[in-house]
């Protein structure tokens, strides 16, 4: 009857501990973003200083900062994306989202030599992201995207920033003839 009683308080317990995640998740199944966005950073204030808990619940921990970050990422907040990708751990895939952040603020660039920073440090990110799951297809396309558009802008460092994502579709000659149709 006493280990009933101590497995019921446990739990309990274990449920107060959580409720900013249900209530994260509930407002994220509401829509109301920035509510479960502060939710979720209200969870990981309260893993932060509890260490231990972290570790025993860390699937839900592991769960609210992968949401915090593509939270973040929805709301274009990338600056607070790349922070706390910087603290997050590896099973919230925190390389894939710094990745496209760093991506996102190197497509707003207005000069080529910062927007090849950001598309280096970009590259960086989705390299270390595939390192960590080389299976994520998605991942994967993103880091081949950044990668060529590295390079093109390292061949030609006077491209407009503008025409970032055009580098990318090769121009047709003039007087060359159309390609073959197929289907």
């Amino acid at each position: 009857m006493v280990v009933l009683l101590a497995s019921g308080a446990a739990a309990v317990a274990g449920a107060r501990w959580t409720r900013p995640i249900a209530d994260a998740d509930a407002a994220l199944a509401r829509g109301d973003w920035d509510q479960a966005l502060a939710s979720y950073a209200r969870a990981q204030g309260r893993f932060d200083r509890l260490p231990a808990l972290r570790e025993l619940f860390a699937r839900d921990y592991d769960r609210a900062i992968a949401n915090q970050l593509w939270l973040q990422y929805r709301l274009q907040r990338y600056d607070d994306l790349i922070a706390t990708a910087d603290r997050a751990p590896e099973a919230a895939a925190p390389h894939f989202w710094a990745g496209l952040a760093l991506l996102a603020k190197g497509r707003a660039e207005t000069s080529p030599d910062a927007q090849l920073g950001w598309l280096t440090r970009s590259e960086e990110e989705l390299r270390r992201a595939v390192q960590a799951d080389p299976a994520d297809w998605d991942t994967k396309f993103d880091f081949e995207l950044v990668t060529r558009l590295a390079a093109e802008l390292r061949k030609d460092p006077k491209s407009p920033p503008k025409q970032l994502m055009q580098i990318l579709r090769p121009q047709p000659k003039p007087g060359a003839k159309p390609g073959r149709r197929v289907g």
